[in-house]
């Protein structure tokens, strides 16, 4: 049977065998010692696990149409090379770790049960950072993982993916003419130009969109942001320093003045850690930092920080999560 009749092997366990083609026939492996073995070409050690890697077959390349064979208790079956290696992390790789792991891989059009029952079990299989779901025309793509566990005055326990769309999906102000009275939850932004963003996360992830707790700027006084409370938080615009990793044109203290910079989304969102290029997409939007008694912050399309007027249209690109 040729290996593409086999059916794709989706995920992997400690009980699957990898067949390896060596000089002396077909040998067999333990996924567990597969990794072992995928080390040990890079060493000195020649002998693992039972298998002589010096007579195995050496695969000088490979191309998505190659694929693996993996020994399973249903019998035999295929897992294409461009698969092998995720379908062994995911097997494998403790969860706080698929945040550093950039996969990209477009989950669907849906999201599926199966999807739905490893976001909310905690162990995230299936998931890596940057893969995403192309829903209507959105691109839904997974920015971080657990990143507001634990936190807020009510601790939010729940697990939970992060989830940004690549690119804004509409234009709108932060309020109508320019000032910042009231800050991001005072704003017209926060009150009501949010609400289309919500109607779209909504349509395409319904009841998985978490509630969690987020301290928010209510006050400004003098162009600083004064005062911030804690509230239910389930879609907002993100901050500077989930984007950039730090603040950059919010206000800092003066030796006199103490802004209120109290927040929850206190660390860089580990995709634009990792890809640091998809932080702006050539695409400029809002940030929920107040600047001074005019201005808030914004990503620029052409790549920089910067910060405009709140009567300008700019980008909405929110955040949320799911579980």
């Amino acid at each position: 049977m040729k290996i593409t009749d086999y059916q794709k092997v989706q995920t992997l366990d400690e009980s699957n065998i990898v067949l390896i083609d060596g000089n002396n026939g077909t040998k067999t492996i333990m996924v567990t010692d597969f990794i072992k073995s995928l080390i040990g070409l890079t060493s000195s050690q020649d002998f693992i696990s039972g298998v002589n890697l010096s007579e195995l077959t050496q695969i000088n390349t490979l191309s998505a149409d190659d694929k693996l064979l993996i020994g399973t208790a249903a019998g035999n079956k295929a897992i294409g090379a461009d698969d092998a290696l995720f379908a062994i992390l995911d097997a494998f790789v403790p969860k706080e770790q698929r945040r550093m792991i950039y996969r990209g891989k477009n989950l669907g059009s849906v999201i599926t049960e199966d999807q739905k029952a490893n976001i909310k079990n905690g162990t995230f299989k299936g998931f890596f950072l940057g893969d995403y779901w192309s829903i209507g025309s959105y691109t839904w793509r997974i920015v971080d993982f657990d990143y507001w566990y634990n936190c807020g005055d009510t601790a939010f326990t729940k697990p939970h993916l992060v989830i940004m769309p690549d690119k804004p999906l509409y234009n709108a102000q932060m309020n109508e003419t320019n000032i910042t009275t009231g800050g991001y939850v005072g704003s017209k932004m926060y009150k009501e130009n949010l609400s289309q963003a919500k109607t779209l996360a909504a349509s395409a992830f319904g009841n998985l969109i978490l509630t969690h707790r987020e301290h928010l700027t209510n006050a400004v006084t003098n162009g600083y942001p004064s005062g911030g409370s804690w509230y239910d938080s389930t879609l907002e615009l993100p901050n500077e320093i989930m984007m950039y990793g730090s603040h950059v044109f919010a206000p800092s203290g003066n030796g006199t003045i103490i802004p209120n910079r109290y927040t929850i989304s206190k660390t860089q969102l580990a995709l634009f850690s990792v890809v640091p290029k998809l932080i702006s997409n050539r695409a400029t939007f809002w940030l929920r930092d107040v600047v001074s008694s005019a201005y808030f912050a914004h990503v620029d399309g052409l790549g920089y920080s910067t910060y405009d007027s709140a009567p300008g249209s700019r980008g909405v690109r929110p955040v949320f999560a799911i579980g």
